[in-house]
């Protein structure tokens, strides 16, 4: 009777009230933050801290408010970042192990799916990562050597430019496709000519993928996948993007299975296609079809964006400093000449190229955030107790910008990777590749390419900007960290 008469009183306001409250407490109950978990702003109740930006520039403000180890929550995850040299090193190469693997990032699960080179966790990618870098290192001999390939593929773009004729030009997609064209001679055995119209779209659609898969809007769909998924908005056209290009891929794909010689390999498809034979009793190790897609997805990606990236800053740089352009012209000169062609062999030979290169890619920033990698045990980082499974992000950016490593943090300056006598000196606050096990596959790679395009675009061109149309170095920030698009003029050496 009691319970009754109190159920007649109370009206309907009353009872969504009585519903919030028990929410709220429900909310808090799950969600209160662990007993020592690193610090952080305050969360909304359900949402987390989702309407705080996933940008370096706001992580750099945290950092400086709650410390190098704080935390996020976003929807009823919490996610740890680590800031500076020291804590990234940390994590990292001290304790390497305890953070070797990858969560599941929602937004990205819809079409990797956990299996690859990038995403994968286990045994599964230990396999798969060991695979290619075998096949990464052992590519070819002589004149078909990675080396040869990027080589001749300069001739390539140099030739490029200089059908511009001096004028103003985008060199946005020439220099991707140049890079791609690289990592593509390894996966497919072959080269895309500039002008063909499907690698162009791959290339534009992995691009518009990039940048919106690092906007607010977009990372909504990691907080609440299940809504989101129903729902338009950025994130469909990245998934709908990646869909397109693994259709591409799997033409690839087929070609090569029609074609396939386990005698006489061509390239990594034909290599892998080879290990499927092989580990059909070991299906724990992933070598199908649908993981040889994402792989060729994974290399394709990691294996242009960044150091196509990378050469688009340099350019940038070099017409913002046109005293340090003429500067590393001058020592290719007077190392190299006109008469050939640079090689890795001339790298030790020119350590203010060298550095001007490292210096680009500290400034650019290419990869502020790094990859989420998660706590594979129950650990501890500082002076905070860090759960097993929590998401935990390295923020790259503030290493490179590191106020105790580097003279001038926030200055284009190659002396950074230079000692008194000019000699080229290694920093261990260097780490746009990210470090430790989970370190960039293809960095070696990456260092080549951008050594050899670099110095052989610097010996035939003087670079300059469009008259009225200097571009901004503030960049777009989307997975990565890239110039807005820009105009430039390349005048024949």
């Amino acid at each position: 009777m009691i319970f009754q008469a109190i159920f007649d009183c109370m009206d309907f306001t009353l009872w969504l009230l009585s519903g919030f409250v028990l929410l709220l407490l429900f909310d808090f109950t799950k969600n209160s933050r662990p007993r020592n978990f690193p610090p952080g702003p305050l969360a909304v109740p359900f949402l987390g801290n989702i309407f705080t930006g996933l940008d370096f520039k706001t992580m750099e403000k945290l950092a400086q408010e709650y410390g190098p180890v704080f935390s996020l929550r976003r929807g009823s995850e919490r996610m740890v970042f680590v800031s500076g040299y020291k804590m990234v090193k940390e994590v990292l190469i001290n304790q390497l192990d305890s953070f070797a693997d990858r969560p599941i990032v929602p937004l990205f699960h819809v079409i990797f799916k956990g299996i690859g080179i990038v995403l994968s966790n286990g045994y599964l990618w230990k396999s798969q990562r060991k695979f290619a870098g075998i096949h990464l290192r052992n590519f070819g001999e002589g004149k078909k050597s990675l080396e040869k390939y990027t080589e001749m593929e300069s001739n390539f773009l140099c030739e490029a430019f200089k059908e511009e004729q001096g004028k103003p030009f985008n060199p946005h997609y020439t220099i991707t496709n140049a890079v791609g064209n690289i990592i593509s001679s390894v996966v497919f055995g072959h080269r895309f000519e500039y002008s063909d119209p499907t690698f162009r779209k791959v290339l534009e659609l992995d691009n518009e993928a990039v940048i919106l898969a690092g906007s607010p809007r977009t990372q909504l769909y990691d907080v609440f996948p299940g809504l989101m998924k129903h729902l338009p908005g950025p994130h469909q056209t990245v998934h709908s993007n990646y869909r397109e290009i693994l259709i591409f891929l799997s033409k690839e794909l087929e070609k090569h299975q029609e074609e396939w010689n386990p005698d006489d390999p061509r390239d990594y498809i034909d290599m892998y296609l080879a290990e499927m034979e092989k580990k059909r009793e070991d299906p724990q190790a992933g070598f199908n079809k649908e993981t040889l897609l994402i792989c060729i997805l994974d290399l394709i990606e990691a294996g242009t964006e960044s150091s196509a990236t990378t050469l688009r800053w340099a350019l940038l740089f070099m017409i913002h400093y046109p005293q340090i352009q003429e500067k590393v012209q001058a020592e290719i000169d007077r190392v190299i000449g006109q008469s050939r062609q640079p090689t890795m062999a001339d790298r030790p030979s020119l350590p203010y190229t060298d550095a001007v290169i490292h210096e680009t890619q500290r400034m650019g920033n290419i990869v502020p955030l790094g990859f989420p990698k998660m706590a594979s045990k129950d650990t501890t980082l500082g002076a905070y107790f860090i759960p097993k499974g929590t998401a935990i992000t390295t923020i790259l950016s503030s290493v490179l910008f590191d106020k105790d490593e580097w003279a001038t943090p926030d200055i284009f300056n190659p002396e950074h990777f230079l000692d008194s006598e000019g000699n080229f000196v290694k920093r261990d606050a260097f780490l746009p590749f990210s470090a430790g096990k989970r370190v960039c596959i293809g960095e070696h790679l990456a260092r080549m390419e951008l050594f050899l395009f670099f110095t052989t675009l610097l010996q035939r061109f003087y670079f300059s900007p469009v008259p009225g149309e200097l571009p901004s170095l503030e960049g777009v920030l989307g997975f990565t960290y890239s110039p807005e698009e820009f105009r430039i003029l390349a005048v024949a050496r």
